[in-house]
């Protein structure tokens, strides 16, 4: 017997379709009957690889006891949190205002039903356990509260409305002149936060920060800034030897339930991996250090093997699991016993401190998570044989291991389909392959846009979610900003006027749908979406960089590219909005920073036009440069260019080069020697790879 949910697309949704529970979407439907039956909404907001949403599952939503109890008093509705980010952030606020802590997933909310929260948690056991409530228990106290205190839910309801108003950013009129001291503020927070032993921000547990770690590699490459290149450095070294990634497979996990990046939650998301990719290809410019290039090719054939649909040729899936065989990590994690049985001894023999599985075991006590213990140096000089011989042995292992783990039973996937998770993996695969000439990987985000723009793309408006065939949900900011990002690095890889002209596309649409034209900034939902108790406009970064900071981001260097100075205002615009709020914090608007310094010294724009394969090899010179400037290698038969890209072809020479900054452009330059002095790539291109 099924409830309501088993025509939905989302695998999470689907995971609850045969619940007891009688659990209904997020709809009109499930909203006018909780108004007709005077029946509080119990709203349960999670997705599909969540471990602790599967535990509630099982201990309460396939439990008929407490389904009876759901039935009766309360309207049920569950929600995706992928597919839904708005009812997410919406109650995720209402969660912080209501109890002064931060939630997560899953997202246990009680709402009248006018959609106003009155009650807020996380998980809950059925029955009471570590000081959490039972969710048997809580269930009738919530029934009687809203029958016997309407009036006071109504004043709180009163109050928490209004807060939500004040989260509202407020263009003041005494904002000062833009200026560096924010980005330089910035770095300092940043820096008294630095994990200075293990890398990465905070304490247990540890989220990944791509935002941060992003800015803080941008302020080295034009100012040279060594500490905060060490943070950048330090951290994703530390991911790369750690539990956080996986040593086998490749890929990263969402993140550590300790400060060490030693045990993760074991679920893969496509929105961490996507910018972490970009960011091992970048650091890797800036240190050439072999681990970062391996941690990046490992990672983009992840993707190719496991994330990418319809034979290389659809959108990349959103997510792979926790659990599998209804225990987390069991996928991932190794009896020393099995691994004696599967290596011979020489193997063995060097795994066991590569590991570290001469130490206690690191997961539940009794299995081992792998991470890197010591170097293939320290081990080789042990054994007093080669590195050379150690490496040999340590990847032959490691093929064996992975050849034996995919004959066990895999975590779930979750193959919906996300623009904007799409748009940040785009970028990552778009700009690790243009770094490291691997043309599949490019390939790859090309197919991507393409699929995007014959699927998701209808009547010139974005739809946010694909599953099965089905499209739906009038997309987000996110959707728009974070594909129109990816775009504008995919354009400059392998150039196609499509791309551009989807680009362009899309950032109109933006300014029209979701600019606050009076104000300035962009809301998270468009101006025709369907009506909810707030509409955010968000400018800080969290577990994925903000819609704002990478909307103005990339409205400037479009703006730059064509010469538009619409797009330019409209970025100016979400910098003066938020400017207050980043003189309070200012390291928790990275990507925002990261559009103030483009504003303030615009990114360097190379065109050159030309024939192959001379122009290849120039653009392929230029590639070594800075992450910020832009280079457009455009053939010489290209018809139709607009016009701030439709530079004059090269008379005697094979490759001419345009070179534009703001807006002041030098005179051709048809030597490359002098290009690269010009844009100050100081021979990195030098650099093997």
């Amino acid at each position: 017997m099924s409830n309501h949910l088993a025509s939905e697309t989302s695998p999470y949704l689907l995971q609850h379709a045969n619940n007891p529970v009688e659990w209904y979407p997020w709809g009109e439907e499930a909203l006018a009957l909780a108004r007709d039956q005077n029946k509080p909404i119990l709203l349960s907001i999670g997705y599909s690889a969540c471990h602790w949403c599967h535990i509630m599952a099982y201990e309460s939503f396939e439990d008929l006891e407490v389904a009876a109890v759901m039935n009766e008093h309360f309207i049920n509705i569950k929600v995706d949190r992928e597919e839904r980010p708005d009812l997410d952030q919406i109650y995720q606020a209402a969660h912080f205002m209501l109890n002064q802590r931060h939630g997560g997933w899953p997202l246990t909310l009680f709402l009248t039903p006018e959609q106003k929260p009155f009650f807020a948690g996380t998980y809950f056991p059925k029955e009471p356990r570590h000081g959490i409530p039972g969710f048997l228990d809580l269930l009738p106290k919530i029934v009687e509260l809203y029958h016997t205190r309407r009036e006071d839910i109504e004043q709180q309801n009163t109050a928490l409305l209004k807060m939500f108003a004040e989260t509202l950013p407020t263009s003041g009129t005494n904002i000062p002149a833009f200026s560096r001291h924010l980005i330089d503020q910035a770095i300092t927070q940043l820096f008294a936060n630095f994990d200075r032993e293990w890398g990465g921000f905070g304490s247990a547990p540890k989220f990944i920060h791509p935002a941060e770690l992003e800015f803080c590699l941008r302020c080295y490459f034009p100012e040279g800034d060594k500490q905060a290149l060490h943070m950048t450095v330090y951290t994703l070294e530390r991911m790369a030897k750690g539990g956080i990634y996986d040593q086998l497979g490749g890929g990263f996990y969402r993140y550590s339930t300790d400060q060490y990046w030693r045990i993760p939650h074991f679920e893969k998301m496509l929105c961490d991996n996507g910018p972490l990719l970009q960011l091992y290809s970048d650091t890797w410019l800036a240190t050439r250090d072999p681990l970062f290039k391996r941690i990046a090719e490992e990672t983009a054939t992840w993707v190719m093997r496991e994330m990418q649909s319809d034979q290389k040729k659809g959108g990349y899936y959103s997510a792979l699991d926790a659990d599998s065989e209804h225990e987390e990590g069991k996928f991932y994690v190794w009896d020393k016993n099995q691994i004696v049985q599967i290596l011979p001894p020489d193997e063995y023999a060097v795994i066991v401190p590569y590991y570290g599985l001469s130490h206690f075991p690191n997961f539940e006590n009794k299995y081992w998570h792998l991470e890197i213990d010591q170097s293939a140096a320290v081990i080789a000089n042990e054994m007093g044989v080669s590195e050379e011989e150690v490496q040999q042995r340590i990847e032959s292992a490691r093929r064996k291991l992975f050849n034996i783990r995919e004959q066990r039973v895999h975590p779930g996937r979750d193959k919906k389909i996300l623009t904007s998770w799409n748009g940040l993996m785009i970028k990552g695969m778009a700009r690790a392959g243009m770094i490291f000439q691997h043309k599949e990987w490019v390939h790859s985000a090309m197919q991507v846009v393409d699929f995007i723009s014959t699927t998701l793309w209808k009547n010139n408006r974005l739809l946010a979610v694909h599953k099965d065939g089905k499209v739906h949900l009038n997309a987000y900011l996110d959707d728009y900003a974070f594909l129109l990002n990816g775009l504008l690095v995919l354009v400059q890889v392998e150039f196609r006027q499509s791309d551009l002209d989807f680009a362009i596309a899309l950032a109109d649409i933006m300014l029209d749908q979701f600019e606050d034209k009076q104000l300035g900034g962009f809301f998270f939902t468009s101006h025709d979406h369907e009506k909810l108790i707030h509409r955010p406009k968000i400018g800080q970064d969290n577990a994925i960089p903000s819609g704002n900071g990478l909307a103005a981001i990339s409205l400037q260097r479009l703006g730059h590219l064509l010469g538009e100075y619409r797009y330019l205002q409209s970025a100016e615009r979400t910098l003066k909005l938020f400017y207050s709020g980043m003189r309070r914090h200012a390291s928790s608007y990275c990507s925002l920073l990261m559009a103030l310094e483009e504003w303030l010294t615009p990114p360097q724009i190379v065109i050159l036009r030309g024939k192959n394969p001379t122009l290849t090899e120039w653009h392929r010179a230029l590639v070594f440069g800075a992450p910020e400037m832009m280079v457009l290698a455009l053939p010489m038969e290209l018809t139709g260019l607009p016009q701030s890209l439709n530079k004059g072809l090269p008379v005697d020479k094979d490759v001419n080069a345009w070179v534009c900054q703001g807006e002041r452009c030098l005179p051709e330059i048809t030597d490359l020697q002098e290009l690269l002095q010009v844009c100050e790539v100081k021979g990195r291109m030098l650099f093997p790879l």
